[in-house]
């Protein structure tokens, strides 16, 4: 018998209202300034702003950091970093989607600890500086996760660190910050999050625990993606999904990815594409060849998907139906990837962590093989 961890933030808030309880929790630590990560899209939405109010009315002064990209780069976090040290910040706040969160789990690891992001994986002495995530989307999960996906634009590749001392103190999910999400970044980050699940579920160090969060997970995203992508005031949808969303980051942060994961951070880093779509038209390709080791499992996901047929045919069928019908393109060359590109990107995916846990082992041909057929 194998031992297996459980990580995840000491406290984790869900539902409509519940930032309000983030900000009475985070005044019960004794915070004094917050570094707010954000992106200027949210700075002009309001939303930074409103948080900054909140956090000021509780006695802790806001510093807010707009710098950060869709896909953060180790310059973003030298940016936020030097404006942390500059204003003395005690905490660290990321609003938004995956890419806040990583950039903030970036600056406050780095904060404690020395060095430079690019040192790599589990290679941090420390906790991070606490960090309070503020989720904004339903996809990513990073606000509860110890995964940190930060692009080397010197490389021009994705870094996957995983590390549990990137982990929040605290995650919020509050539907009423996820209602302006536009249509097509709710499809994409909705297929992230099942990506997440999926890829968990045949991942070789799946447990009891994640697999019952993994099928969790692909049931509600099947139930309610739909919904949330045609009406974004749909409050249950984007409750659920938010609740789909974390049981998928449940269970990934703790049996890891597979191969969707290690290609599309090479396309994030190589194109800047997004990376809920890059998973999204990879998804189904790649489990057309775990389906040969992982065909009972993915037979199991069919049918959390609302198919009749338990077979990895009707879940990968099941897989691209959700996605044409939320709008994500049909693949990858409609993205801009080209075909010459691919060995490069396959021979970087093979060095990605996430690729680790995929259930069949992949050979350069392989990946490049799954490539061309995504395209």
């Amino acid at each position: 018998m194998s031992t297996s961890a459980f990580f995840i933030p000491s406290l984790n808030l869900m539902g409509a209202g519940c930032l309000q309880q983030a900000v009475d929790a985070m005044r019960g630590h004794g915070f004094r300034r917050a570094l707010i990560v954000t992106d200027q899209g949210l700075v002009k939405a309001g939303l930074a702003g409103k948080v900054a109010k909140m956090l000021g009315d509780a006695d802790i002064e806001p510093v807010i950091f707009d710098g950060v990209h869709p896909n953060p780069s180790c310059a973003n976090v030298n940016a936020g970093l030097a404006l942390l040290r500059e204003k003395q910040c005690d905490v660290v706040v990321s609003l938004g989607g995956g890419s806040p969160h990583d950039c903030a789990k970036g600056i406050a690891l780095v904060a404690v600890n020395g060095g430079k992001i690019q040192d790599g994986v589990d290679k941090s002495a420390k906790p991070q500086l606490p960090l309070v995530a503020i989720n904004t989307t339903a996809g990513t999960a990073s606000e509860m996760t110890r995964f940190c996906i930060i692009t080397d634009e010197s490389r021009h590749i994705k870094m996957a660190i995983v590390d549990k001392h990137t982990t929040p103190i605290l995650s919020v999910n509050d539907p009423e910050t996820m209602a302006g999400m536009p249509a097509a970044l709710t499809a994409a980050t909705g297929m992230d999050a099942l990506t997440h699940a999926v890829e968990a579920y045949v991942s070789t160090i799946a447990t009891p625990i994640t697999d019952a969060c993994a099928l969790k997970a692909v049931e509600l995203i099947a139930g309610f993606l739909r919904r949330a992508v045609k009406d974004g005031q749909d409050m249950e949808a984007r409750e659920q999904m938010a609740y789909a969303q974390f049981l998928a980051g449940m269970a990934f942060n703790n049996a890891s990815l597979g191969y969707v994961h290690a290609m599309a951070h090479q396309l994030g880093g190589f194109y800047d594409l997004p990376h809920g779509v890059c998973n999204a038209v990879l998804l189904p390709h790649v489990q057309v060849f775990n389906a040969a080791v992982a065909g009972e499992r993915l037979g199991d996901v069919a049918i959390a998907l609302g198919e009749k047929a338990r077979s990895a045919e009707a879940a990968i069928a099941a897989i691209k139906r959700l996605a044409a019908d939320v709008g994500i393109p049909a693949g990858l060359a409609a993205l801009g990837v080209k075909e010459a590109d691919i060995p490069t990107l396959a021979d970087n995916a093979l060095k990605d962590a996430c690729g680790l846990t995929n259930p069949r082992k992949g050979s350069h041909q392989d990946v490049c093989s799954i490539f061309r057929a995504a395209m």
